[in-house]
């Protein structure tokens, strides 16, 4: 969605932008064309690989951009408060780390069971797997991948590891998909586990929770924020977030009770009502793409 991006951030040659999930740094580097020739971005992927790939793509800018290796919850600690004309997040796993088998995130071809966007971490999918009881995993399953069939999946998973340990992708998706039949389905039964392995094993949604609030500060007057997203769980947490930070009161609590909201003035506006999805062509191009959505967020 690079242009759309581009319309989102409207990029100008005397802003500094961030993109906190920067990967090949594709959209970084249309962020620093658009921006020439004073733009600065600063750039952070907690994939080493990732880092590396940018630095490479971003070499004509020179100058212009510093990359950290981190989550993007972590910006604060390279970028000033209220500094940023724009921050881009584009969230989820990329299609490099989905293509090489050696990083255990699909199974479309075989490999060990890690799923670990930042190798420098201990915690795999493998431990996970072979680790947890059936009720941990089948929480896991139903809670980060909507598998409405995660209990018979968990306690086929604890059945079957007691001859063995789970060490790839393609024994892990094989079991599930005896558990739980394809029958002529386009998805792979075993995709909602394999999504949820993936958030857990990376904490996604916890860091989006937790840098969401921080990220907005990074934030200024005038700027904006732009998350692509690609499954329901995400856009919930974004939504909720520009929903709160639009309205003019606060909730105390955890339950809305109209008589105990307290006044604020709102510092957010949702730039579009609904949000914004890539087109046909895009689509036909990178099939990955059609689950995409774009949030885009105004500092008010």
């Amino acid at each position: 969605m690079l242009a759309e991006v581009l319309e989102a951030l409207q990029p100008n040659a005397g802003g500094t932008f961030a993109d906190g999930t920067v990967g090949g740094g594709g959209h970084a580097a249309a962020v620093l064309k658009a921006s020439s020739p004073q733009g600065r971005l600063i750039g952070c992927d907690r994939d080493g690989a990732a880092i590396e790939a940018a630095g490479l793509r971003l070499a004509e800018f020179d100058g212009r951009f510093e990359l950290h290796r981190g989550r993007f919850d972590e910006l604060p600690q390279w970028v000033g408060v209220g500094n940023c004309s724009g921050v881009l997040l584009d969230l989820g796993v990329s299609s490099t780390q989905l293509d090489l088998a050696a990083r255990g995130f699909s199974f479309q071809a075989d490999g060990p069971l890690d799923m670990r966007m930042d190798l420098r971490q201990e915690l795999t999918a493998a431990t996970l797997v072979n680790g947890l009881g059936a009720g941990e995993l089948a929480r896991i399953f139903f809670e980060l991948g909507e598998e409405r069939e995660s209990r018979k999946i968990a306690r086929s998973i604890v059945e079957k590891r007691a001859f063995g340990r789970f060490e790839t992708t393609c024994q892990l998706a094989k079991l599930i998909e005896t558990v739980s039949p394809r029958r002529g389905q386009k998805v792979h039964p075993a995709t909602r586990v394999f999504q949820a392995l993936r958030i857990a094993v990376n904490d996604e949604l916890g860091v989006l929770k937790r840098g969401l609030p921080e990220i907005w500060k990074l934030v200024r007057l005038g700027g904006r924020l732009a998350i692509i997203t690609f499954h329901s769980l995400e856009d919930r947490v974004v939504k909720e977030f520009g929903r709160e930070r639009g309205r003019d009161y606060l909730v105390p609590g955890e339950v809305d009770v109209p008589a105990l909201r307290q006044p604020r003035v709102p510092d957010l506006r949702c730039v579009s009502r609904k949000p914004i999805k890539p087109g046909e062509a895009e689509i036909a191009e990178n099939p990955r793409a059609r689950s995409a959505q774009l949030r885009v967020m105004e500092k008010i």
